[in-house]
């Protein structure tokens, strides 16, 4: 079977996929005619296709989080490939595919992910902060160890919030280290409540998200977990006034830096400043590298990467 990664321009193929999106739409001519947009995905990576020559038997027999058999041929669109389907049908028990193969994970297993986070949260000495971390951390529960941080732009795979969060504690710990005079657990804290309420905010089956919630669309994420932060205080007994607990909301508030990216303030503490760019460090290499891998060993520049300017990535000797 052939791997998204190593679909090339003017390939014509055959192979099995997960349908990541679809959607049923028309074109542009008169009269008009209905086709098939769809993102198709295995464990490589992912690439959008259209079946154009949808029969009216066909429109409701396909659905997001399936598997398909394809053929087709690969095509370049607005300097992108995207694929041109010729045939196309659901798998059946006698192909022998299961859908977790065509499901991309963090590198690092789940379970460890979460022992990782645990031990952190335990290792915070301030015992507000710890509790606050603690209760916010249990009301996500199950769902931390397998949702994506994003839906498309980084870690948007199974278990990509927890792996999100592990690399930027090992990131936050380097820096405190070097840079002592930084609140420890208010580092570990931020790291770890930054995005708690993404699995909130996201409608997700093994990291592929689906939508976006209620919740999420109405409130975001970000003033999400800011509510839960005071929630937690008011359940543990703790004074809303508290500079610690008015410096963890802080955190949560202000980690995108900026109001068109979502804060409503921006980093006024250090440790703030920090948060900011441990997070948007952590992401952004982690969409280069991400770029890197859903692109052939053969090829020397991935395609263009919306989340950093749109650039296209090129592949040096350190990047195998």
């Amino acid at each position: 079977m052939t791997l998204i990664k190593e679909l090339n321009v003017h390939d014509e193929f055959v192979g099995f996929y997960l349908v990541k999106e679809l959607e049923l739409k028309q074109t542009n001519t008169s009269p008009a005619k209905d086709y098939l947009d769809m993102v198709l995905c295995d464990a490589s990576g992912e690439i959008p296709a259209k079946y154009w020559d949808v029969k009216d038997t066909e429109k409701d027999i396909f659905s997001p989080m399936t598997l398909v058999k394809v053929q087709g041929t690969v095509q370049l669109y607005r300097e992108k490939p995207q694929v041109k389907i010729s045939r196309i049908r659901n798998t059946t028990s006698e192909d022998s595919v299961s859908l977790t193969n065509f499901i991309r994970a963090a590198p690092v297993g789940s379970s460890e992910l979460i022992e990782t986070i645990n031990r952190v949260i335990e290792s915070i000495e301030d015992p507000v902060i710890r509790n606050i971390v603690g209760y916010c951390v249990d009301k996500v529960g199950e769902k931390l160890a397998h949702y994506p941080a994003a839906k498309m732009h980084h870690h948007a795979y199974f278990a990509g919030l927890a792996y999100h969060i592990v690399r930027m504690l090992e990131i936050g710990e380097f820096l405190c280290k070097r840079r002592p005079f930084l609140n420890t657990d208010m580092i570990k804290a931020g790291i770890i409540l930054h995005d708690i309420a993404k699995p909130e905010e996201m409608i997700a089956q093994l990291g592929v998200v689906s939508d976006y919630s209620v919740q999420g669309k109405l409130i975001g994420h970000i003033a999400m977990a800011a509510s839960w932060i005071t929630e937690a205080t008011l359940r543990l007994d703790i004074p809303l006034d508290s500079e610690l607990v008015i410096g963890l909301q802080h955190l949560i508030l202000s980690h995108h830096n900026l109001g068109e990216w979502g804060s409503p303030v921006q980093p006024q503490t250090a440790e703030a400043v920090a948060l900011h760019y441990i997070d948007t460090l952590d992401a952004k290499l982690q969409m280069a590298e991400d770029a890197l891998n859903a692109t052939s060993d053969k090829e020397l520049w991935t395609q263009p990467v919306r989340g950093l300017e749109n650039k296209a990535m090129y592949r040096t000797s350190n990047s195998e």
